[in-house]
């Protein structure tokens, strides 16, 4: 084992925290600015997007030809204050993982920066492999995580990958990487489950 991919939001942090509910909601706002939809088919059309194109975003560029990087600054554009704070626990387990360590998110580069420097372990991470990088096609798209195995000069083997979607986790599983899911799922077929970002080290000692 060369590298462990932690995703992004819901999986550093814990989903109770609520930022990406506010994501969501900034989401709801750019529709309704742009479109001129009431909230119903907003969220039909965001649950319908999701589906199909992993993010809301990737159906926003097919169907109306949106600005990927005013969408992103938009949705991205939220008070992390009273929400995140600097963690010394989680800077330690990620000081102890002596693996590479790379963030693989379907949102921003920059939204990535602004929670890892909060929490205080942007420093720890080698790469963040962000929707831009994968031309807009998000995870689940086989083709983003062979992306970023290309990258890192990787086998799936050779990987660890962390995330709070099973869907996006089976991808990866296809191509032989050690999946971890943070949340319970018993209808998936990943290799692992935690509870939270922590329980990585339980996993970690199994592998060995």
């Amino acid at each position: 084992m060369r590298h462990i991919i932690f995703d992004l939001d819901n999986t550093i942090y814990p989903k109770e925290i609520g930022l990406f509910t506010l994501v969501d909601k900034r989401i709801n706002e750019y529709m309704k600015a742009k479109l001129y939809l009431d909230h119903n088919s907003i969220e039909h059309l965001r649950l319908k997007y999701m589906y199909e194109f992993g993010t809301t975003l990737g159906g926003l560029i097919a169907h109306y030809g949106i600005d990927p990087d005013e969408y992103l600054s938009f949705v991205h554009d939220i008070d992390l204050k009273g929400l995140l704070f600097y963690n010394p626990r989680l800077s330690k387990l990620m000081e102890n993982i002596i693996l590479d360590k790379v963030i693989f998110t379907n949102g921003s580069k920059d939204h990535a920066l602004r929670v890892l420097d909060i929490l205080g372990i942007k420093d720890y991470f080698s790469e963040i492999f962000d929707i831009e990088f994968m031309n807009y096609m998000a995870k689940p798209n086989p083709l983003s995580y062979q992306k970023v195995l290309n990258t890192l000069g990787a086998e799936g083997k050779e990987c660890l990958i962390v995330e709070d979607l099973a869907v996006n986790l089976m991808p990866a599983k296809n191509m032989g990487m050690t999946t971890v899911l943070i949340g319970d799922d018993r209808t998936t077929g990943v290799d692992y489950m935690i509870e939270d970002i922590f329980g990585i080290e339980n996993v970690l000692n199994e592998i060995g």
